[in-house]
């Protein structure tokens, strides 16, 4: 909440929060609120009718590193001044906070420097990362469009706590859409995880990264003529762990799953039954559906 107060040299403004403790965090959320007009407007009115409006008496708060004193330098800079009081009538309390600047401009420049600030120290630090970790469930990827700079996304994501898992028919479905980011895409994905299918470049490109096994061959000759004479041949070969067509034919409760760092797992899927939220989902009760018009 905001208010304009007038002075007769200096403009003031006054952003007021509920809150237990006010924090830097705490200004700077109603420092962006007020930025982008989101805050509620009280009008305009002297300092004297604030104190007046209020039951209590509002009580000075000295300024520090605890609670806003993280502003002292950008308000320095563009020669604002500005103090931290508290109204006790309330529940929580309500904090003001009035900052006076010779014009508009000074604020508008002041917060905006502040905000920005603030974030470009956080990115540089690793600190701008959501507090739970998101997953995004990508289904169907090659119908919801093209993502615009996914390839750059999909590289920087990890870091702020948030993954995505990419479902895809075949892989040249995502060469079709992102071109030659598709390998990018690609490689920023710690995990992989084949389900079967028969498109051929897929078939191929899995076959190739599952690497090859060490075979031994033996090879017998007989030379029959004047004289009967034997041969063997012994010769080390490799093979591929799964062929193309190996792959295509691949029973369908098996999968292959590929991390990096480690050699691929080929394993049963997952018995979706036996999971302990399984009677939640509608394939186990239809009284489960869910119905968007409740």
């Amino acid at each position: 909440m905001s208010s304009d107060f007038e002075s007769a040299a200096k403009k003031t403004i006054d952003i007021s929060v509920k809150a237990e403790k006010v924090t830097a965090d705490v200004l700077k959320s109603a420092l962006q609120e007020f930025m982008t007009g989101k805050a509620e407007k009280k009008g305009r009115m002297t300092y004297r009718q604030l104190q007046k409006k209020s039951v209590s008496k509002l009580d000075s708060i000295e300024v520090s590193d605890s609670n806003i004193g993280d502003f002292l330098e950008t308000a320095r800079k563009y020669d604002i001044d500005y103090a931290l009081k508290r109204d006790k009538s309330t529940e929580p309390p309500t904090y003001h906070v009035f900052f006076s600047a010779a014009n508009t401009e000074s604020f508008k420049r002041a917060f905006t420097e502040y905000l920005g600030k603030d974030q470009g120290k956080s990115e540089k630090r690793g600190e701008f990362k959501l507090k739970y970790h998101v997953r995004c469930i990508l289904d169907e990827f090659s119908n919801i469009g093209q993502i615009s700079e996914f390839e750059k996304l999909i590289a920087t994501i990890r870091s702020r706590e948030i993954s995505a898992s990419i479902i895809l028919q075949a892989k040249s479905q995502l060469k079709a859409i992102y071109k030659d980011n598709a390998d990018t895409i690609e490689g920023n994905c710690d995990t992989t995880l084949f389900l079967g299918g028969k498109e051929k470049s897929t078939l191929k490109e899995i076959s190739e990264s599952l690497g090859k096994e060490t075979i031994d061959s033996f090879n017998t000759s007989t030379n029959r003529g004047q004289s009967e004479s034997y041969g063997m041949n012994y010769q080390k070969l490799g093979k591929e762990l799964k062929s193309q067509d190996e792959l295509a034919v691949m029973d369908g409760d098996k999968c292959i799953l590929q991390l990096r760092g480690v050699r691929p797992f080929f394993s049963d899927k997952y018995d979706i039954t036996r999971h302990k939220q399984y009677p939640m989902l509608l394939d186990s009760d239809p009284k489960n559906e869910f119905d968007i018009k409740k």
